[in-house]
């Protein structure tokens, strides 16, 4: 039988879902740790799952938010209707993703298929390029010259990534294989972006210009692929090798939902604390406010002197470790953090850090008027579409509690999901303008549907680079940035550090090999737990080794010009 694909990092492939799954635990500390205090700053999913892990390790983790406990996986229900809601974060998860999924199936979560573009859960898909439209169920019914292109894209991945044999490797768990595979491609492809990797493949140079702008326009499994096209191809291909691009779900009522239950849930089992305790009970029902300030402690009880935790209003306590998991952009812009703590060349890994702009906007709908039939074509009257046009893509999202077939009930639309230069036409805009001028895009689409006499109330829209929190959606790397990213990941490993630097953990997707998706906070808040335990004297099980005692094994391949792992520089 063939072994699935998962998230296992070609960078660094530890089986995180093997570790969570293990009767073992993640680890235990001496007794007289428990009820130790550790700083988490940010709620968001890597915050959240750091804090309740080291909960159940007899740990009180005391967690720092500046906004709604989610971060990035932010769900807003329409005021008319609370049951309709939209993902303005991550809406969308591969089932990849299997240490991501231990939380959700822990909290059991109702998930649907996403209608992503030509999926099964897509009624039909529009492809509107050019002011020539076509409309498909699946790639099959696709021309042609789409064809072509998307074997193109297969090609590449064949012939010039070995994408067969690195994802044999993933399948078996064959780490040692999957290392000496992807070591080479980091060597190979560090300093190339993703257009370059297409545009110099033998695929597509026999092919015309045209093949490559439509591959960019629309790409296969999530859309278009254009805005990553400066991008470095390494951040590619570790999506497309774990299947990171398909097979998507999402989470019936909203993404938040996973860390808000995970914040009220009490695990079955846990150390020190009495049953029925939660990371809700342990903060009185609401974490504590934004952090203004990070430095080094002075106590002579903690190790290293604890790390000092400012809050904005004030407060001041030093814990004996902290795992920060805002983006680490902040810790330079909104977060006075004394420089000492980390080295000068972790300072340009975090300052180098390359984010994607994003924007979304939904709107309420008062049925799933998109299944009517055109009564001239005989077909739906609306689908998903992809576009060259300003939306750029749309999605119709239906209530998962509508009967089959569709009902009278509310739905949704993401009339606009768009990155980067796309997403910066919108960021000026309010709401309202934003859905008039995508209106107006959709129309020439849909010259005889009237969506706007089927909208209910006010839109919901998100410029995330807008936010003074997030200043952008996530990180993706560019050409050359491998560097800073092995320093970023590696940074819970801290053995080999001085002790004015031990003790603060970064967490987040931004921080893992695979930002954007939330199997990268999971596992980097994994990681953050392992060191924050380790840092406090426990350790794990012989029989359940963590991703630090692996560490010496099968750490990210290290580029010239990098100092040692875990040293001063």
């Amino acid at each position: 039988m063939t072994q699935p694909l998962t998230m296992l990092s070609p960078d660094f492939p530890f089986s995180y879902d093997c570790y969570l799954a293990g009767p073992q635990g993640l680890g235990t500390l001496p007794a007289e740790k428990h009820g130790t205090e550790v700083a988490v700053i940010g709620a968001g999913a890597a915050g959240v799952v750091a804090a309740y892990e080291l909960m159940k390790m007899g740990l009180r983790p005391v967690i720092y938010e500046a906004g709604s406990i989610g971060g990035r996986l932010k769900t807003e229900s329409f005021d008319a209707a609370p049951d309709v809601v939209a993902d303005l974060g991550g809406m969308r998860f591969p089932t990849s993703g299997r240490a991501f999924y231990h939380y959700v199936e822990l909290l059991g979560l109702q998930t649907q298929e996403f209608p992503n573009p030509l999926s099964p859960a897509a009624p039909s898909t529009v492809i509107e390029l050019k002011g020539e439209s076509i409309r498909a169920e699946t790639a099959a019914d696709l021309p042609e010259f789409y064809t072509e292109v998307a074997e193109a894209w297969k090609r590449a991945l064949r012939e010039e990534a070995e994408l067969d044999a690195v994802q044999r490797a993933i399948r078996e768990r064959d780490a040692s294989r999957l290392k000496d595979l992807w070591n080479q491609l980091v060597r190979k492809y560090d300093d190339q972006s993703f257009y370059a990797f297409l545009a110099n493949s033998a695929a597509f140079r026999h092919l015309t210009y045209e093949h490559l702008e439509t591959f960019g326009q629309v790409g296969f499994g999530t859309g278009g692929w254009d805005t990553d096209f400066t991008n470095s191809i390494l951040e590619v291909l570790r999506v497309v090798f774990t299947d990171a691009d398909d097979n998507h779900r999402s989470i019936v009522g909203g993404a938040q939902r996973l860390p808000v239950e995970l914040w009220h849930h009490s695990p079955a089992h846990m150390a020190h604390w009495p049953a029925g305790t939660s990371l809700a009970s342990l903060h009185g029902g609401a974490p504590r406010g934004a952090v203004t300030g990070i430095r080094r402690g002075q106590s002579p009880d903690l190790p290293s002197g604890g790390i000092s935790v400012t809050e904005k209003w004030g407060r001041n306590q030093v814990f004996a470790a902290a795992v920060v998991t805002c983006q680490s952009w902040l810790l330079s812009s909104r977060i006075d953090t004394d420089e000492a703590l980390f080295t000068p060349s972790m300072w340009r890994a975090i300052e180098k850090s390359h984010y994607m702009l994003s924007s979304k906007t939904f709107v309420m709908v008062d049925r799933p008027f998109w299944r009517d039939t055109d009564p001239e074509t005989g077909q739906p009257k609306m689908s998903m579409t992809l576009t060259d046009r300003l939306p750029r893509a749309t999605y119709l999202l239906e209530n998962p509690h509508q009967e089959p077939g569709g009902s009278d009930r509310p739905a949704s639309i993401l009339l606009s999901y768009t990155w980067n230069d796309d997403a910066l036409k919108w960021l000026a805009l309010d709401a309202s303008e934003r859905t008039r001028l995508m209106l107006h895009s959709l129309h020439k689409i849909y010259p005889g549907l009237d969506i706007g006499s089927h909208i209910i109330g006010e839109p919901l829209t998100v410029s995330w680079e807008a936010d003074p929190n997030f200043m952008g959606a996530f990180k993706n790397n560019l050409p050359g940035h491998y560097r800073y990213q092995e320093r970023l990941f590696g940074h819970f490993v801290q053995d080999r550090l001085p002790d004015h630097q031990r003790g603060i953990f970064l967490a987040g997707d931004d921080i893992s090999f695979t930002a954007g998706w939330a199997e990268g906070a999971v596992t980097t808040a994994l990681n953050a737990v392992w060191g924050v335990m380790h840092h406090l004297g426990g350790a794990t099980d012989p029989h359940n080794p963590g991703p630090g005692d692996q560490w010496e094994e099968l750490a990210p391949v290290l580029l010239e010009s990098t100092a040692p792992r875990g040293t001063a520089e």
